[in-house]
Formats: C-alpha cells, sequence, structure tokens
C-alpha cells in the first residue's frame, strides 16, 4: 500500500523542469513516483527525460503522444519528437511503458493513467459540467464499474481535483511551461493534495492544495 506520493503530468521534453520536479519531490519522504505520460513532443531533451525517470524510479504510464511516437503517426505535430533524435535506450524505455498502472492506497484502489483508464485520449476538466460530463462515457465507466477510489491522470493540461461520488479524479497537470507547469504530492493518509508551480527552470513554489474525501 502506498500512502504518499509524487506525482509528475505530461512532461512533453521539459527536461529541466522535470530535474527541478524530480530533485524537489526526492526529499518529501514519498512511498512512490508516478508520472503521466507524454514523454515525447516538446522543445527539450527527450533522450534526458527518459534517463531521469529511471534513475528515479518514477512508475510511468504512456501518453498518446508516446502511442503516436512508437506508431510513427502524428509527426507533423508542432515540437514533434523525431525518431532521428531518440536513442534506442529511450526508444526501448518508452515502448515499455503501461498503459495504465493500479495501487492500493488508505483512500481506496488507485489507478494510474494518462487520459481515463485505457483510453489515452478522454479527460475531465475543469470547467465540464452538464452535458460534457454526461455525454463522457469513459468517466461513466470507471465511476459505474466502482473499482477504483481515486484515478491520477494527465492529458488535459488542466490541473485539478473533482470528485464525483465515490471517484476522486487528480489531474497532475503538466510540465510544458507554456501551460502553467506544476506537479504535486498527495498524502491519502492526511487526504490532501497539494500542487507546486514551477517558474524558470527551477524555482518551485507552493500552489493549491485540495482536501481529499475520507478513505473508502
Amino acid at each position: 500500500m502506498i500512502q504518499r506520493v509524487g506525482v509528475i503530468g505530461d512532461v512533453h521534453s521539459e527536461d529541466e523542469l522535470l530535474r527541478a520536479a524530480l530533485g524537489f519531490l526526492q526529499g518529501k519522504n514519498l512511498d512512490a513516483l508516478l508520472c503521466t505520460g507524454d514523454i515525447v513532443t516538446g522543445p527539450g531533451d527527450v533522450n534526458r527525460c527518459c534517463r531521469l525517470l529511471q534513475q528515479y524510479g518514477v512508475a510511468t504510464v504512456r501518453g498518446n503522444h508516446d502511442r503516436w511516437f512508437m506508431q510513427g503517426t502524428m509527426s507533423d505535430l508542432p515540437e514533434a519528437t523525431s525518431a532521428e533524435e531518440v536513442t534506442a535506450e529511450a526508444q526501448q524505455f518508452l515502448a515499455s511503458l503501461p498503459v495504465t498502472c493500479t495501487y492500493e492506497t488508505p483512500a481506496g484502489k488507485l489507478l494510474l493513467c494518462h487520459g481515463l483508464g485505457d483510453d489515452d485520449m478522454a479527460g475531465v476538466r475543469p470547467h465540464d459540467y452538464g452535458y460534457a460530463i454526461e455525454a463522457n462515457h469513459q468517466l461513466h465507466a470507471l465511476w459505474g464499474a466502482r473499482e477504483f477510489n481515486v484515478v491520477i491522470n494527465g492529458h488535459t493540461h488542466y490541473h485539478m481535483v473533482r470528485t464525483f461520488e465515490h471517484l476522486t479524479i487528480i489531474n497532475a497537470g503538466t510540465l510544458k511551461r507554456t501551460h502553467d507547469p506544476c506537479f504535486l504530492t498527495a498524502d491519502f493518509q492526511a487526504q490532501v493534495v497539494q500542487f507546486y508551480k514551477l517558474h524558470g527552470d527551477s524555482t518551485i513554489i507552493e500552489g493549491e492544495a485540495f482536501n481529499l474525501p475520507p478513505g473508502k
């Protein structure tokens, strides 16, 4: 069972911000480090990002950009990572990423994924209400299965904590520096999620904190 975790959202090749976030989290007495994927497609060094994630033992799931990279598709996207710039070791790491990971916590069973479950293109945003929630079939499938109490994801680049009855979704946001870069710690015993904001290449300041519902 894991009680306290650090979470990195979508990386998007931001190797300097990843280094800063992991260095900060290393001193926080955490049970695990998690990452929601999208390692590729960005301005920085993908190979260094892969090395850092491995060096710090970060449990990382595959994002849609990682999937596209391995499939050789969507290569015309802005800042798309080309196969030529990625080492064989980094490609092997990207190919090994699972779609999801599961953990036991004091708050109940946790699902780590990129989007929602096996769908790496799905998500919930802070401003989704009404029809946007009613038509979100992936959200309803996770909620209806009642297998998980906590989902940690990324994809949307919106950091948030939202609870739908027994299901709490924690979106870790992104390290992409043009999209309000941040990361988080979650204490499932104390029932608190704390976000941290990144400025420049290494300045970290405390951001929003959210209370989690009582453990199940």
